[in-house]
């Protein structure tokens, strides 16, 4: 008797798990079996999964499908979630109170998608880390956007339409420490644009079309150990550039449009320092002196450094520059 209560209450117990294991999981997605990771990725997902979704689920990746909004009130059945990715879908628009109901997010991603406004407060209800809208269509940026004092430490902007980014926006973000902004279309920098950025370690801004930099464009970033600068239009860089940055350990300047170096750019940097100079059209005549006699020198810290090449003048075009003698250099 007792063995037959026993299988009965052991067949009740696996038809209830059963039972709850496939009511804790919405259609065309797959759960965790804590409920606490739900991955939703298929094309013909078109709404948001709100149905049966755990209550548990901190994180939730909703990839690839043709899903096109997303709603606070949808967000509110997942009121632990902490990491939300909704890369490569169609979502266009943010509405203002997108993240009232998940206090605890910290990492949301929006890569891929066709957003191109953003309204105020859209991030201000949720004491966010990690910030990605990568790969959108945004045209401006708002300083509404945050918080006073948000605890923001990564944003990344990359991929998008923006000519400028507003300094008021991070004044907002002192606690950022990687910022990418890479292949837009900005165009200059405003003299105060990263002041207030004093934690900021990494800078991307490759592929944008800065023409020039303000002498103290980067005074107040000292902890900045990369420096991203590659795919511009920059023709010259004031000699005072990186003289505040002892900890850059990473500088890339290929592909500009540099001709000589500065006397004195480049020293005073740390022994583990690495710069890439490949990819422009550099004069070979008495101005690059400096930069021949740095590479000669310091030949440890160039990448790439057979690539680096005289344009002109055309008796030493596509020479390398480290072979060059100080008589061919007019010296």
């Amino acid at each position: 008797m007792n063995l037959w209560l026993l299988l009965t209450f052991t067949a009740l117990a696996e038809c209830r798990y059963q039972r709850r294991g496939t009511h804790s999981c919405p259609d065309l997605c797959t759960c965790s079996s804590t409920g606490a990771e739900v991955e939703c990725s298929q094309s013909s997902l078109t709404h948001f999964p709100v149905n049966s979704l755990p209550p548990s689920t901190t994180r939730l990746s909703i990839q690839s499908t043709n899903l096109s909004t997303i709603s606070a009130s949808h967000l509110s059945a997942v009121p632990l979630l902490d990491n939300l990715q909704l890369y490569h879908n169609k979502v266009d628009r943010l509405p203002s109170d997108l993240l009232r109901g998940i206090p605890h997010l910290k990492t949301l991603d929006l890569t891929g998608n066709q957003l191109v406004r953003l309204p105020p407060n859209v991030f201000s209800h949720a004491s966010l880390r990690s910030l990605v809208l990568k790969n959108n269509q945004i045209e401006k940026v708002d300083a509404e956007w945050f918080s006073n004092n948000s605890n923001l430490t990564w944003l990344d902007l990359s991929g998008n339409r923006l000519t400028d980014i507003p300094a008021a926006l991070l004044r907002k973000l002192p606690h950022l420490e990687n910022l990418d902004l890479s292949h837009n279309n900005l165009q200059d920098l405003q003299i105060d644009t990263l002041k207030n950025l004093h934690c900021l370690q990494t800078l991307n801004l490759a592929g944008n079309k800065l023409s020039s930099l303000e002498p103290t464009t980067f005074t107040h970033n000292l902890k900045l150990s990369q420096l991203f600068l590659q795919e511009n239009q920059l023709q010259e860089l004031p000699v005072t550039l990186l003289q505040d940055l002892q900890r850059l350990e990473l500088l890339l300047l290929n592909q500009n449009q540099l001709q000589h170096l500065r006397s004195g750019l480049l020293e005073d940097r740390n022994p583990s320092f690495q710069v890439i100079l490949s990819g422009n059209p550099w004069v070979c005549d008495k101005k690059m002196e400096y930069l021949w006699k740095w590479l000669t020198a310091h030949p440890q810290n160039i990448i790439f450094v057979e690539e680096v090449m005289c344009a002109g003048p055309e008796a030493l075009k596509h020479r390398q520059v480290v072979s060059l003698t100080d008589s061919e250099l007019g010296l």
